[in-house]
């Protein structure tokens, strides 16, 4: 067998599509992709990496009830005796329940009796699969049953938690000190959107994006952004201003590519910019996000290291100008899905570990998660994915913001080759206005009870405007407010008002 190949038989009638097969991935014990390549032929599916170390295999899985989402195994080592997929799915997400489980209660956490319960019954279900290997099929018939059981204990032993860690913060504040709010398109909302915004929200992020401001070189479009400011001052809402540099196609403006491949004017044309911002809304903003896409944008062909200098040169700037507003640079994908088909250094924990550890004075880090979308988005995770993800991120030591989209729509009209689209079955039922509202419901309190997370906002405010997610707006075409707004407008009065 080849080095670095890794064999799973996948039952007959399972729903494993090419597609889904294509997203799979594997990493290491730092949780980071290797570059790896795919096939589903014949009932098999193989993985194919240049290493042959023992690690984690993550695919997109249905499960009934639970929607598209990603499951992965315990660590397996390559050997010539192909694995039973299913089985080994369902010995990981039991696995990772136990380890989170102990891990909870050694900080004080109490489990309730149902979620030990549910976890036995994963557990006799997973028993009666590993123990039938010999029959595909029955193997694979117990090890689903395993799987569902295991992700009904996840999410209770989640719901758990998030009640215990808000009781917890509740007690020393009954309201949480946390930014919440969503991107502006430039300019003030308009009635009646702009009630809905204040009733819901009490910051924004107003996008002084490069692209934006300067799309014709030395001529700066400042009266848009000037008017949404002074609205925002108006109405006493907290305001990030940027990305500053947005390191992909949709951030860079048109005009810079005469000089690609000629970093130093491009380094040079950056910072007149971040300058010329800056030295304009100084002391006017609560936050500056410096840079964003730094781990996956591919505007100008720039390498890693010159997306590393271009955001440390921008941190640097805004530093000197506006000394007492915190700064954050922003990372896009922050499960690195997309290092299974690329072939970069650092992945966005490592960039921002960087960032950090450099003596910059960043004040936090901003996670993109644009969830439910491919290419270019995050595949579907449950709660105690993402709870995983924020304590992992947390231990960099600085404050986190989210900034979150899901879609309410299932098919994107107009969405070209290589466009980003909404992933159709990533939720039970389907991506509707409703589900959108449902997923907010859902998964929000587990980031209010996050310590680390000092601010939420929503990436898209209206599916009007130009975007890069369809349907991920809180505003449908026609101007008509989704439910999600009501959603996320329960959540402020419930735990920030």
């Amino acid at each position: 067998m080849p080095n670095g190949l890794l064999r799973m038989i996948v039952p007959a009638g399972s729903r494993l599509t090419p597609r889904l097969a294509e997203r799979a991935y594997m990493t290491g014990p730092d949780q980071i992709p290797w570059v790896c390549r795919t096939r589903l032929n014949d009932g098999e599916l193989t993985l194919e990496r240049h290493v042959t170390d023992s690690g984690k295999f993550h695919i997109p899985w249905p499960v009934a009830g639970h929607g598209e989402v990603v499951l992965a195994t315990a660590t397996l080592m390559e050997r010539e005796r192909p694995y039973q997929l299913m089985v080994e799915l369902a010995r990981g997400k039991i696995n990772q329940v136990r380890n989170q489980i102990a891990d909870w209660q050694s900080i004080g956490l109490v489990v309730p009796g149902k979620v030990e319960a549910t976890l036995h019954k994963a557990l006799k279900h997973f028993a009666k699969a590993a123990t039938s290997q010999s029959d595909v099929a029955q193997a694979a018939e117990w090890a689903e049953k395993a799987i569902v059981s295991a992700l009904d204990v996840a999410d209770l032993l989640v719901a758990s938690y998030i009640e215990q860690a808000l009781a917890a913060r509740q007690r020393h504040s009954t309201r949480l000190p946390l930014m919440f709010g969503s991107v502006l398109p430039p300019g003030e909302p308009e009635a009646p959107l702009d009630g809905q915004f204040l009733r819901t929200f009490n910051a924004c992020i107003s996008p002084l994006v490069w692209r934006e401001v300067e799309a014709t070189e030395g001529s700066y479009r400042w009266e848009a952004f000037d008017r949404q400011l002074e609205w925002c001052a108006r109405h006493g809402l907290a305001v990030c201003g940027g990305p500053l540099l947005r390191l992909d196609a949709l951030g860079l403006p048109d005009w810079l590519y005469l000089w690609e491949g000629d970093f130093n004017n491009i380094q040079s044309f950056a910072s007149d910019y971040v300058e010329a911002v800056v030295s304009r809304y100084r002391g006017k903003l609560q936050a500056w996000h410096c840079a964003s896409r730094v781990n996956v944008g591919d505007g100008m062909s720039l390498s890693e290291e010159q997306k590393l200098r271009l955001a440390v040169r921008a941190i640097e700037i805004v530093r000197d100008i506006d000394p007492n507003t915190p700064l954050i640079v922003r990372f896009d994908q922050p499960w690195a899905e997309y290092m299974s088909r690329t072939t970069p250094d650092l992945s966005p924990l490592h960039f921002a570990d960087a960032l950090v550890r450099a003596g910059l004075q960043l004040s936090g880090i901003g996670l993109e998660i644009n969830l439910g979308y491919y290419p270019g988005g995050s595949s579907p995770r449950d709660r105690l994915e993402f709870s995983r993800l924020l304590d992992l991120w947390s231990c960099l030591g600085v404050p986190l913001q989210l900034l979150l989209t899901v879609p309410s729509g299932q098919q994107a009209p107009n969405v070209g080759r290589g466009k980003p689209a909404p992933l159709a079955d990533a939720f039970p039922g389907g991506w509707s206005p409703e589900n959108q509202a449902a997923w907010i419901k859902h998964y929000l309190p587990l980031f209010f009870a996050k310590p680390a997370v000092q601010g939420i906002f929503w990436n898209q405010l209206s599916d009007a405007e130009p975007s890069e997610f369809p349907f991920g707006g809180l505003v449908d075409g026609s101007g008509a407010l989704k439910p999600s707004f009501a959603a996320l407008a329960v959540l402020r009065k419930k735990y920030l008002d």
